[in-house]
């Protein structure tokens, strides 16, 4: 039918014009999915249409068959009064052949209410084949566009990241901090230097107040001269 002919696919030569123009493929994704939803929902209303005439077409066929056996019933009733006398036979035979000429409409309604449900259940079927072909198409391009989307965030972190690496300025980094080194080399160099002359003086006070300080050999003698005498007057 007229609402299945296009189906989702962009031309190469407009492919071609996207790429050269570097549309987002995402959004041309997204946009024929679009589409082909919009034709499936078409198509749904159109297999329901059909439907609906293939369940008329069948109750039609069930109504005039009622109908066509109906009026042989009558005719045959018709007939059996005209024998038991009690209608006129001429006027059971005329009437007898209308109803088995309402019969005959009927059974030609019957036929032709055959030939539509036919039909249409041969649309019915061709409508429901390319549906269920539109909904497995809707479903492997979305499935595609979700794995399409994901590639996307990778390579733009990608991207983003390398784009960041490239712009760090490795060499001036490493000469800052080489400089960064000499620094601190110097100031640990200018430390041991102070603390070294504070050594050397504070050895050369310490000489000094050695030599001034008195002589404990001397003390020590005196003491010990001292005690004894004080333990000789003792013993006197």
């Amino acid at each position: 039918m007229g609402i299945f002919s296009r189906l989702f696919k962009v031309g190469q030569s407009e492919a071609n014009a996207a790429i050269d123009r570097l549309e987002d493929p995402i959004k041309l994704t997204e946009q024929g999915i679009k589409d082909l939803k919009a034709d499936l929902n078409r198509s749904l209303e159109a297999l329901a249409e059909v439907k609906a005439m293939a369940i008329r077409a069948n109750n039609d066929m069930a109504k005039y068959r009622n109908q066509a056996a109906d009026y042989e019933q009558k005719a045959i009733r018709l007939l059996q009064k005209a024998e038991k006398g009690e209608i006129e036979a001429a006027e059971a035979d005329r009437l007898a052949n209308e109803a088995l000429q309402r019969k005959a409409e009927s059974e030609e309604s019957y036929n032709r209410s055959v030939k539509e449900k036919e039909q249409f259940d041969r649309s019915v079927s061709q409508i429901e084949v390319k549906t269920r072909q539109l909904r497995s198409t809707i479903s492997t391009y979305e499935n595609e566009l979700k794995t399409l989307k994901a590639r996307d965030r990778v390579n733009k972190a990608t991207t983003n990241l390398n784009k960041q690496l490239a712009q760090v300025d490795t060499s001036g980094t490493i000469s800052m901090l080489e400089r960064m080194k000499e620094k601190v080399d110097r100031d640990e160099a200018l430390s041991e230097s102070y603390a070294s002359i504070a050594n050397e003086a504070k050895s050369v006070d310490d000489e000094i107040d050695a030599a001034l300080a008195p002589d404990k050999s001397t003390q020590s003698d005196a003491l010990a001269a001292l005690k004894a005498k004080m333990a000789q007057d003792k013993n006197s």
